[in-house]
């Protein structure tokens, strides 16, 4: 039952993800809001939802690691499973600004993440605002940047929710919402089950099975875009992802409820992976060939996060 459970709550957290995305974009169509602006922030925080709910629900709980292990397994799975098997499909090119700030930025936070759990065990409410506020200053830099580019592409914006009606958004958020705490609720309780049938810690599920769930859509969206030549994945978009996923996901949930510490393998291994995983992207941007992430180079993310997750369960 803990793994149908697991299953539906993931199903859940699509379906309601995809409505509340649907329903943040339109929304922001109604205020006037830029393309560009809803691009960098309003689809990144949305899609940052089902992460953040399942957090939260589970801090609320007082299964702290499975907020930490999501976050920790959701970024090492978006650089080793879906960068690592969308550049083995197509050879993918590196944008300049992804090494010039995007890629400095993820660290930063990396590292504050770090920080935070070595000093004191946890993320308080301060240190959460600071998140906050860190992603807040990101944010306006990343606009700022982004205005100076006219030529800037943004993609994943479906310009015909322009004409949604009040009434068809507000049923959107509805579902959206109903949907995502129905599915959280379903998935902490499913791998807190599964944890215990198979005597391992909540951490490894959640670093593990959690977090490839709730990369699978992302996955497959940049595997068919692969299949069909198209450009499949921006590394900004999937860099800017993992930033969200510790500051916003991280930040809200630890300004809500502090996030302690219960697992010492997350902070003697699960974060170092997640921070090796960011830090091996530049030298793999560069080598041999710059500013090109080849099939043999995804295949050694992607070999990668084999060893991680085997790791992870025989620990």
């Amino acid at each position: 039952m803990s793994i149908l459970f697991i299953l539906i709550g993931l199903a859940l957290l699509v379906v309601g993800g995809e409505f509340l995305v649907r329903a943040a974009v339109a929304l922001s169509f109604k205020l006037s809001v830029s393309r560009m602006v809803i691009g960098l922030t309003v689809v990144s925080f949305a899609t940052s939802a089902p992460e953040l709910i399942v957090s939260l629900q589970a801090a609320l709980e007082g299964f702290s690691d499975i907020s930490l292990g999501n976050v920790i397994g959701s970024n090492i799975a978006n650089i080793g499973l879906v960068l690592g098997i969308t550049a083995i499909i197509s050879s993918l090119a590196v944008d300049r600004e992804f090494y010039r700030f995007n890629w400095p930025v993820m660290m930063l936070f990396s590292f504050a993440l770090y920080y935070f759990l070595k000093s004191g065990e946890n993320i308080s409410r301060l240190e959460g605002l600071a998140l906050l506020i860190a992603l807040v200053i990101y944010l306006i830099v990343l606009i700022y940047r982004s205005r100076k580019k006219a030529e800037l592409p943004v993609e994943g914006i479906d310009d015909s929710l322009k004409e949604t009606t009040n009434f068809k958004m507000i049923i959107w958020l509805l579902i959206g919402g109903g949907t995502l705490w129905g599915g959280s609720e379903l998935l902490v309780s499913g791998a807190v089950d599964l944890a215990t049938t198979l005597g391992v810690s909540e951490r490894v599920i959640s670093v593990t099975m959690i977090a490839i769930g709730t990369s699978v859509p992302e996955l497959a969206a940049s595997v068919i875009a692969a299949l069909k030549k198209e450009k499949a994945i921006s590394l900004g978009n999937l860099i800017g992802s993992n930033i969200f996923n510790i500051a916003s996901v991280l930040g809200i949930t630890a300004l809500i409820q502090p996030i302690y510490l219960q697992s010492d393998k997350i902070l003697t291994s699960d974060i170092f992976w997640m921070i090796a995983f960011s830090f091996v992207l530049v030298p793999l941007a560069f080598l041999p060939k710059k500013y090109l992430l080849s099939r043999y180079k995804g295949m050694i993310l992607f070999v990668g996060y084999v060893i991680f997750i085997g790791l992870a369960f025989l620990g």
